[in-house]
């Protein structure tokens, strides 16, 4: 039996300094290492089939990290997605953005607004970064809009305020996976996380590769999806099959 996949995986990437940390490296050397585990996860999804992955790549707390760091990982988003953008291209996947784009540097927002232009009418699988995001501030900012449209409170449903949200074509993720032990959301997709099934890696996010992908959609596919349904209304269906997001 072919086995049920995630229609949406979201990854939270943690453990960068720590895997630079245990083998006497510079913090860079774990981000630079990290860059390489996102192009293996992107391309061993876009194997697989999985039309949505979110990579968690900077929060809005991030900021508060050292001043030096903050300008080498932008530095390093902006040679990630020139370098990408010819494979994003001839893999037909589509790039996509969520958080403040007003926070980022002039040079990297330039670079992904051409690169998000030039994916626009790719299909095969929406790759989206998450860069000086905060779920909470896209809650706030979604609350704002819908107040601004003058909306009467009746109207204002969950799919009306969804459509409010970043990414309001964007299904919700059906599995979330954290690495390097923590078992935290840090204020990712707080909305959208809802309903979806957790796997949390102890493997540091440098070192997270095509097998540990493979544990954490077995560890999915074994899973019963209730939606707050008991397992004998659903009848025994696992995974995907207990919810079809449109």
């Amino acid at each position: 039996m072919e086995q049920r996949l995630p229609q949406h995986i979201a990854v939270i990437m943690d453990g960068n300094g720590r895997w630079a940390k245990d083998r006497g490296l510079p913090r860079s050397e774990g981000h630079l290492a990290g860059v390489n585990a996102v192009r293996t996860l992107v391309r061993e999804c876009r194997r697989r089939g999985i039309g949505y992955v979110t990579v968690y790549a900077f929060s809005k707390e991030n900021w508060q990290r050292p001043e030096k760091e903050v300008r080498f990982l932008f530095e390093l988003f902006l040679r990630f997605i020139r370098q990408e953008l010819p494979d994003l291209m001839k893999e037909d996947i589509r790039l996509a953005f969520i958080g403040d784009r007003k926070d980022l540097p002039f040079t990297v927002r330039q670079a992904l607004e051409y690169a998000l232009k030039k994916t626009a009418d790719n299909r095969s699988m929406v790759f989206t970064l998450a860069i000086s995001y905060s779920g909470r501030e896209e809650i706030l900012q979604a609350a704002r809009r819908a107040l601004a449209a003058n909306l009467k409170p009746e109207e204002l449903t969950e799919e009306v305020f969804r459509s409010f949200l970043y990414a309001p074509g964007t299904p919700d993720p059906d599995l979330v996976i954290r690495t390097s032990g923590e078992k935290r959301l840090s204020n990712f997709l707080l909305f959208q996380s809802a309903y979806a099934e957790f796997y949390f890696s102890s493997v540091l996010w440098p070192d997270f590769g095509p097998e540990e992908l493979t544990k954490a959609l077995d560890s999915y596919a074994c899973r019963t999806r209730r939606f707050g349904r008991t397992s004998e209304q659903l009848g025994g269906q696992t995974a995907t099959e207990g919810k079809k997001h449109e």
